[in-house]
């Protein structure tokens, strides 16, 4: 049964929307996890933020923090998104479904996110993920999983792809009456 949901694509696609629109038509089932949201300084992506669905906000990466990890011009804080992981109720319910946004290099560079990852995909409860176009490391490995349905988003199902995949989380058995 391929019970986690992948979603990929070029970044700036719209994944992260997707996420939000999924989160809202799953709100009943309780989701946990987070999204992302970029850091706008007067039109110019200055970073990222990650987003429980709590509400609470950490800074995954930023033009201007001190950092010796790095993406691109991007310094990625990773103390601090191990311990936003920690401050996430994720592991204590064994039926809502887990969201996550986004399997990328960024977050790629804890150890405990991708030990993280692991566990949830093996876990009972499903999980839908972003996860970057590239297949290098450990999100290659992921994509190939046997248990995951892989979407990948393109301007041409963008607007699909949504009940593309309602109609996936359906087949399982927790989501039979989702709307």
């Amino acid at each position: 049964m391929r019970k986690n949901i992948l979603i990929t694509g070029l970044p700036g696609i719209g994944k992260t929307t997707l996420i939000k629109q999924l989160l809202y038509k799953l709100e009943k089932y309780k989701p946990v996890g987070f999204y992302t949201e970029e850091i706008r300084h007067e039109g110019e992506r200055k970073g990222f933020q990650l987003v429980s669905l709590e509400g609470e906000k950490s800074i995954l990466a930023h033009v201007f923090i001190e950092s010796p990890h790095h993406i691109g011009k991007y310094k990625v804080d990773v103390h601090g998104f191990d311990s936003f992981l920690d401050s996430l109720d994720i592991f204590n319910s064994t039926s809502s479904p887990i969201v996550i946004d986004e399997i990328g290099k960024m977050e790629c560079m804890s150890a405990k996110f991708v030990k993280m990852i692991v566990e949830l995909l093996d876990s009972k409860n499903t999980v839908i993920a972003t996860i970057a176009h590239t297949d290098g490391g450990i999100k290659g490995k992921i994509k190939k999983r046997e248990d995951v349905q892989l979407f990948k988003m393109n301007l041409e199902n963008r607007d699909t792809l949504e009940d593309e995949i309602i109609e996936h989380l359906k087949t399982l058995p927790q989501f039979s009456r989702i709307q």
